[in-house]
């Protein structure tokens, strides 16, 4: 076989390879502690490699917007999509603005000590990092990159493969039926239940690479933790698709929902309707936490009385930073605030997961309106900060995509369900306080999210424009069934 042979059949192995659905297992790790010193030391040089290649990253972006071509490219109108892409394409090859090109200034970077630490494949995932998040401040998805701190460390760290470097290697049964994260020299043995079927299932599928992550845990006395605090454990990325439990049903009817900040509304074509608080079981947890910071702030203006002034307002210190005094009482505050917010975030990831299984139980479509949760940030900041809509829908569709069905986003702009009257086929404005729906042709009162749930249960995917009566009127004022889905057909409400 000739070399472009070859290369080409590597190119389509790797083709292959990224087409091929992936889930994660994740399993603890018995660390000890001298395992856990040399880990501790790989992930330091690994964030002082990460901000290196984010820094000459950063160096480069803003060579590039500096450059008069940079705006004459954007001034290429968005209808001319080839030569606008060409434009800026040339731009990024000129800097080295690429994956590659950060690739390449690793290498260089990838000398001395940091060499002994980090393996050539390690390096190209964490310049990889670097570059995605320098891209999206390039393409205005964000604002600005933000470096590794020594405080804040660097959590995580991948290999690309499997069969070198930082690798997860699982014993025959003869052997020991064990499994090891090999990392250099040392052999960190994992904690596996062979009892549990989803990791059982999960170590008969091929591992296309580990990940190491490293946690907080409460204190350096908490169990599994090292003398810092931290808990290790591997991701595996596994090759197929996750375990289904056989609790976990799948229904066939088609669910309009209707997601808040708050409250979730879902209405089935065939099902009983519901409308209730969005994970209502986080507000304890909540209330506990906002104790928690109240006492820091007060030991913080404890320690720091001269950055207040006589209002008790921060000074404004200018290009100056101001320098902030942590007792060890706070240190000791801070470390359980942590660890309440990593339980609350445990916790809405378990809500999260019920709620999805729960609406996937009842059918298999699901249709919902696609909405920006992050501009509600602005308005409902901390609802949706205690109670993540949008991490909802994305588990959610997750769950529903396994399961073998499907989540519809329609837009807001082209159905207006909150606004839209079935019956008369008119649209009003309501303003966000009037919470429920009463038409001047005879329809309501209902509630507003869940009127919009019955509007999305029948919406056409391929024409989402809500102005077909539905078959079963879920307000009890249909007066029948229609022939056929023609406008001309529908019936009208009394």
């Amino acid at each position: 076989m000739s070399e472009k042979q070859q290369d080409s059949l590597e190119n389509e192995q790797e083709k292959k390879r990224k087409q091929t659905p992936t889930f994660l297992l994740e399993l603890p790790l018995a660390v000890s502690v001298g395992q856990a010193a040399r880990l501790r030391a790989h992930l330091e040089a690994g964030r002082q490699f990460y901000n290196a290649v984010l820094s000459q990253g950063h160096s480069r972006l803003r060579q590039m917007r500096a450059d008069p071509a940079w705006q004459q490219a954007r001034a290429i109108p968005r209808t001319k999509k080839q030569e606008r892409n060409a434009a800026f394409i040339r731009l990024r090859e000129r800097y080295g603005f690429s994956e590659y090109g950060l690739h390449q200034a690793g290498k260089a970077l990838r000398v001395s000590w940091l060499a002994e630490h980090l393996d050539a494949v390690l390096a190209q995932t964490l310049a990889t990092r670097a570059y995605q998040a320098l891209n999206r401040v390039c393409l205005g998805q964000g604002r600005r990159v933000r470096f590794r701190s020594r405080r804040r460390g660097l959590s995580s760290i991948e290999n690309k493969r499997n069969d070198t470097g930082l690798r997860f290697v699982v014993q025959e049964p003869e052997e020991g039926n064990q499994g090891y994260l090999i990392w250099k020299d040392d052999h960190l043995p994992a904690l596996i239940d062979r009892k549990d079927v989803v990791v059982k299932y999960g170590l008969e599928h091929r591992i296309k690479y580990a990940r190491l992550v490293q946690r907080k845990a409460s204190s350096p006395h908490a169990a599994g933790a090292d003398r810092e605090g931290y808990r290790y454990c591997v991701q595996l990325a596994l090759e197929g698709v996750p375990y289904h439990k056989p609790k976990h049903t799948v229904g066939s009817d088609i669910i309009g929902g209707d997601l808040g900040p708050s409250t979730i509304a879902l209405v089935p074509q065939e099902g009983q309707a519901s409308l209730e608080v969005f994970c209502e079981e986080l507000a304890p947890d909540e209330k506990s936490i906002r104790r928690l910071q109240r006492k820091m702030e007060r030991q913080r203006r404890a320690a720091n009385p001269q950055n207040y002034d006589g209002k008790g307002r921060i000074k404004r210190a200018g290009q100056k930073k101001l320098t902030w005094k942590s007792s060890k009482t706070y240190e000791k505050i801070r470390r359980r605030k942590a660890e309440k917010e990593r339980k609350l975030a445990a916790h809405r990831k378990s809500l999260h997961g019920r709620k999805a299984h729960e609406i996937v139980a009842v059918g298999h479509t699901v249709i919902l309106e696609k909405l920006s949760y992050k501009a509600w940030q602005k308005q409902y900041g901390k609802s949706v900060g205690l109670r993540a809509p949008g991490l909802f829908v994305k588990q959610l569709r997750r769950t529903v995509v396994s399961t073998g069905g499907t989540l519809i986003e329609v837009p807001t702009r082209s159905t207006k369900l909150s606004q839209f009257c079935h019956n008369c086929e008119t649209t009003v404005s309501k303003p966000l306080s009037q919470r429920w729906h009463q038409c001047a042709c005879g329809v309501g009162p209902v509630q507003r999210d869940l009127y919009s749930a019955f509007l999305a249960a029948y919406l056409d995917p391929t024409d989402p424009t809500p102005l077909v009566c539905p078959v079963r009127c879920v307000l009890g004022r249909c007066g029948g069934a229609p022939a056929d889905s023609t406008r001309a057909t529908r019936p009208t409400c009394e």
